[in-house]
C-alpha cells in the first residue's frame, strides 16, 4: 500500500477498515463488506441500491467497473479491484512534500488534495466511507461531518510537518471554536468591522465558522483566500447552496457576515 500520513505510517483502525481488504467479496456476501463495495461503486458512477446484499445487480456493476478499469470481469471484488475502488481515498492519504511549507500552506495543500477527489456522502445523509474516515468510523444522520473534515486536514498537515496541532481538533463546531479561543487564535467578525478594520493579518488558510449566536456555531470549514468583501473556502458537508447539511466537499465563496475565524 502507498504511504500514508496519519498514524506515523500505520493507518488508524477506522481507516484500515475502509481501505484494506481482508478477503475477496463476491455474490452472496452481506453486511459491511458488501456495503463498502456498493458505496464505492456508486461513488464511481455505477448506480445501485446500497442494501448490504451483494446480489446479481451488485455483481453486474462490479463487472462493469472491472471492464472500465481494464480488470478481469469476474464480478468478484479481489485485491486489485478493491484497490481501484478505493483509489480516491488512498490518494488523499498519500503524503505531500513538506518542503517550503508553513502549517497554514500545508493545510491548504491537503485541502486541495481532498477537493480534487470530490468526497461526498454515499447511501444517505452523513453516510459513506468518506464520512466514516472524517468522523473516526461513525456515520449516519446524527454525525454532521464539517468539523471532522477540518480536523482531519489539520492532522494531516501537522503530522507531515512533524509538529503539534495549534488546536486539538473535534467533530463539533462549538468545541473547535472553544479550542481556538483557549489558544488565543479566535477572531470574531466584529474585529473585521469599522474604519480601522483589516483582513490583511488573516492567514492564507484559516478555519471559518458560521455563527448562530455568541456561543453557537452551525458550520465550519477552511478559509483558503481572503478578499475585501468575500473569502474562498474548501469545506465539507456542504453544497453549492452553502447548506449546513450538504453532501460533499466543495469550494465556495462566502461573505463575512456572521462568520468568525481561527487563525492558523
Amino acid at each position: 500500500m502507498m504511504g500514508v500520513v496519519l498514524g506515523e505510517g500505520k493507518l488508524p483502525f477506522w481507516i484500515q477498515k475502509e481501505v484494506e481488504l481482508k478477503s475477496s467479496v463476491k455474490k452472496g456476501a452481506r453486511g459491511m463488506a458488501a456495503r463498502r463495495v456498493q458505496e464505492w461503486l456508486q461513488f464511481h458512477g455505477f448506480g445501485l441500491v446500497i442494501d448490504e446484499d451483494f446480489g446479481g445487480v451488485t455483481k453486474k456493476m462490479v463487472q462493469q467497473f472491472q471492464e472500465a478499469r481494464g480488470l478481469g470481469t469476474s464480478g468478484m471484488v479481489n485485491a486489485a479491484t478493491f484497490q481501484e475502488l478505493v483509489a480516491p481515498l488512498l490518494q488523499v492519504l498519500t503524503p505531500i512534500s513538506a518542503a517550503n511549507h508553513t502549517f497554514s500552506t500545508m493545510v491548504l495543500e491537503y485541502a486541495k488534495a481532498h477537493l480534487a477527489q470530490h468526497p461526498l456522502e454515499v447511501g444517505g445523509q452523513n453516510r459513506g466511507p468518506w464520512v466514516r474516515v472524517y468522523m473516526k468510523g461513525h456515520d449516519g444522520a446524527e454525525f454532521p461531518w464539517c468539523a471532522g473534515f477540518v480536523t482531519f486536514i489539520l492532522k494531516q498537515a501537522a503530522e507531515t510537518l512533524g509538529m503539534t496541532m495549534p488546536i486539538q481538533g473535534s467533530t463539533s463546531c462549538d468545541s473547535l471554536a472553544a479550542q481556538g479561543k483557549e489558544a488565543g487564535l479566535f477572531m470574531k467578525e466584529s474585529t473585521l468591522n469599522g474604519e480601522n478594520a483589516s483582513i490583511d493579518h488573516l492567514s492564507r488558510a484559516s478555519i471559518f465558522f458560521v455563527r448562530r449566536s455568541s456561543t453557537d456555531w452551525t458550520h465550519t470549514g477552511l478559509a483558503t483566500a481572503f478578499h475585501r468583501d468575500a473569502f474562498e473556502t474548501i469545506e465539507g458537508n456542504t453544497n453549492d447552496e452553502g447548506s449546513r447539511e450538504g453532501y460533499e466537499v466543495c469550494s465556495r465563496s462566502r461573505g463575512y457576515n456572521k462568520k468568525d475565524f481561527i487563525l492558523l
